[in-house]
């Protein structure tokens, strides 16, 4: 019986000790994490998602592009009342001619000359302005200003979508930080789980799977850790792409992901029906479509048109075969008048155009339509996966604490033996799940709520 009290006092030091090792341990490690994540905050700056987004209006190729499509339909309508012009145009010509000249008279007599030389200069400045063509030109030029507003649209759109990418990029990477966060707090339990396990096995107490099986528990997530560390990078460098930035350009991101909770389905839908970029575009294809119907219909008027002209004419002969010829005429003065041209029949070609645009303007408006529907559709699953999410994230927060105190009061039973070793890894393993269920759930809900924000038009403001 004594040598039993011996013993467990004995094993109760032992035990005591450790547990102040474990402490100091502990205490050296978290010094050490201290230290290195301010190293780490020093020498990396950190990128907001708002410097993101700013970076990438700035340098994304995307946006880029449609600003450059965008700047020819700006360069037509700089030119928008040119058609109301008149066209004013230049010629000039000077020919020099050398001939043989042969003629037979009335009277019967014959003339014959060989190297007859002539210059001959003209030169005309010809003006023509259309009076009247069907009110096409109007129509023309209204065109122009339809199609730099779509193009206006068109870059609201690239925009969205890029700011959109960029915000889910930038919050994947904050996901997968909180996942490596989670994988180094499984380190730290297996590493003590591998200390308690050789301390065990030491004073004879423990078993060699147990230190074995600690240590490749270790091990493996220690490779998940590396394999984190390197899809971390991988996303930040889609993210510099997006943010038209160099490559390898080293930064850290912030580690809290912020969702609102305060958006309702029925003023995202009605907001959406009036700024949604898709549906814009589809509306204003349709405007588009009424004008050029318009302008093809001008082709069944008449067109009229005033005409002018100044005229010069020159010829200079330095030989000449009839002494009636002249050896020098000039020839300059002007003219003007009007014309009208009355389109009678060219094979139906401008009725053909007209049932055309006819169809156009149908088949636009069925797409808008169907833009209707498809942005609707995908507001209501957006919003559904937003709410479901945020479900979830409520749910996952409780579950923390519960798997939390789980391993805790599994440990501490383990460290006693009175947990066996599987029910340990059981207890890490729903801890870890439970952070996976969490992570992953608030990000979704920030992804939905992105994508709810991009199909409403409130991204960008």
């Amino acid at each position: 019986m004594s040598l039993l009290i011996v013993t467990y006092r004995t094993s109760s030091a032992m035990f005591n000790c450790y547990q102040k090792k474990m402490i100091l341990y502990r205490t050296f490690i978290l010094l050490t994490a201290i230290f290195f994540i301010s190293a780490v905050c020093c020498a990396q700056k950190i990128l907001s998602v708002d410097e993101a987004i700013a970076n990438a209006l700035q340098k994304n190729y995307g946006i880029i592009l449609a600003k450059n499509d965008s700047a020819i339909a700006a360069i037509d309508y700089s030119y928008r009342n040119a058609a109301f012009l008149p066209q004013l145009n230049g010629n000039a010509g000077i020919a020099w001619t050398n001939n043989n000249q042969t003629q037979t008279l009335s009277d019967g007599s014959k003339r014959n000359k060989n190297g007859l030389k002539s210059d001959n200069i003209n030169a005309q400045l010809a003006l023509k302005w259309t009076l009247f063509d069907g009110l096409k030109m109007f129509a023309t030029r209204n065109k122009f200003k339809e199609l730099l507003l779509l193009g206006e649209l068109k870059i609201r759109e690239q925009i969205e979508s890029t700011v959109a990418t960029v915000i889910n990029n930038y919050y994947n990477i904050v996901q997968q930080k909180q996942q490596l966060k989670v994988i180094e707090e499984q380190m730290s339990i297996d590493s003590e789980r591998v200390k308690l396990a050789q301390y065990r096995l030491d004073i004879g107490s423990g078993a060699k799977p147990d230190v074995l099986q600690s240590k490749i528990d270790l091990n493996a997530e220690k490779a998940m850790q590396l394999q984190q560390q390197a899809l971390i990078e991988q996303l930040k460098e889609q993210l510099n792409q997006a943010m038209g930035i160099p490559q390898f350009t080293t930064y850290d991101v912030n580690d809290v992901i912020d969702i609102n909770t305060n958006i309702a389905l029925s003023d995202v839908l009605n907001v959406s029906e009036k700024n949604n970029p898709s549906l814009l575009i589809a509306k204003k294809n349709i405007d588009i479509a009424h004008i050029t119907l318009k302008e093809t219909k001008a082709s069944l008027w008449p067109t009229l048109s005033f005409n002018s002209a100044y005229n010069f004419n020159s010829t200079n002969n330095q030989t000449v075969i009839n002494t009636f010829s002249t050896l020098f005429n000039l020839v300059n003065g002007y003219n003007y008048g009007f014309t009208a041209t009355i389109p009678i029949l060219n094979n139906f070609n401008t009725r053909r155009l007209i049932k055309q645009a006819n169809w156009d303007i149908q088949y636009k408006g069925l797409v808008y339509e169907n833009q209707q529907s498809v942005t609707a559709l995908n507001v209501i699953n957006a919003f559904q996966s937003y709410e479901h999410q945020q479900k979830a994230l409520a749910l996952e927060e409780e579950n923390i604490l519960l798997a939390k105190e789980n391993l805790d009061i599994v440990f501490q039973t383990y460290k006693l033996s009175a947990a066996t070793l599987l029910q340990l890894k059981a207890a890490q393993q729903s801890l870890q799940d439970a952070y996976n269920r969490l992570i992953q759930a608030r990000y979704n809900a920030k992804v939905s709520e992105t994508e709810l924000m991009r199909l409403s038009g409130q991204l960008v403001k």
